[in-house]
């Protein structure tokens, strides 16, 4: 086949039944038509694959042209936080949930997985954040966000005091179980969730949500994202088991007097998708929206 990707890598969920099934197949259809096949580790061990092909993520990105993820969204946000850091495309076989980052249904992913394969496909790539912790004044910890940084407590609903400060300008100070600041990508999960607006992909812009805050006049505020969002942690709290969690998959320990900096990653996600493809027909799906009149 002529394609633009000649190395691609399989990722996906280990120890599901579902996605062993569909990577096996997509192992199997790669190799016959002549593609490198490279394999995540996890997933080789699941399938029993023992060669040169095995890697980590890190070599994956190195070597892939295509990464092809199998699995929930979860899977995808973990494949993504580190094969942002290389020129890799990717794209997903939803075998999760909502699946809003995995275009292609398991049933019948192999024509547009073909069609993409042969150079038709849509490509947009989506920023990330990083946020960084940092006490007295030294840098302490670090992670990248493909949807969404949160500052919280790490007692269940525990009030937390924070300043929130934007490039520098003090904007107000919270009473609260926490914040969510969310990229477009993550303004349709946790943020949603808390009540923040959906932002369409393209948007250079992010979402200040607040959790629970302790005022009836606390509203979720979207942001230029080339702003610098500064959290500083009020060392008057009594919880010293603070954390920053990224993707709610990473968390970065938080102690009062802290300050936590978060602005737009250098590094970003390139996503491939079906012609097909409509960033409006997944939000109808995923969220139950109405269909046309007429």
């Amino acid at each position: 086949m002529d394609s633009p990707f000649k190395t691609i890598a399989l990722i996906g969920k280990p120890h599901h039944e579902g996605a062993n099934q569909t990577l096996s197949g997509l192992h199997q259809y790669l190799s016959t038509r002549g593609f490198r096949v490279l394999i995540e580790s996890r997933v080789a061990q699941t399938l029993g694959i023992v060669d040169d092909s095995v890697m980590d993520l890190v070599q994956l990105g190195e070597q892939a042209d295509l990464a092809i993820v199998v699995g929930g969204d979860g899977n995808m946000l973990g494949a993504a936080r580190v094969l942002s850091r290389f020129d890799v495309a990717v794209i997903g076989v939803n075998r999760g949930n909502l699946g809003f980052l995995t275009d292609l249904s398991p049933q019948d992913y192999l024509l547009p997985l073909e069609q993409v394969l042969s150079g038709h496909f849509k490509s947009e790539h989506r920023f990330l954040l990083e946020a960084a912790v940092y006490r007295h004044g030294e840098r302490k910890s670090a992670n990248l966000a493909v949807n969404e940084v949160v500052l919280h407590p790490g007692k269940i609903a525990h009030m937390i005091e924070f300043e929130v400060y934007i490039d520098g300008s003090f904007m107000y100070s919270q009473r609260a179980d926490g914040i969510i600041i969310a990229t477009p990508t993550g303004s349709t999960a946790y943020s949603l969730s808390a009540g923040g607006p959906i932002l369409t992909p393209k948007l250079n812009a992010m979402t200040l949500v607040p959790m629970f805050p302790h005022t009836l006049s606390s509203r979720p505020i979207v942001l230029d994202a080339d702003s610098e969002v500064r959290l500083l942690v009020s060392p008057e709290n009594q919880d010293d088991a603070m954390q920053v969690s990224c993707d709610g998959q990473v968390t970065l320990a938080v102690q009062p007097g802290d300050e936590i900096l978060i602005k737009k990653s250098s590094h970003k996600l390139h996503l491939v998708h079906p012609l097909d493809y409509s960033y409006f027909h997944v939000l109808r799906n995923k969220l139950g929206w109405g269909s046309k009149l007429f």
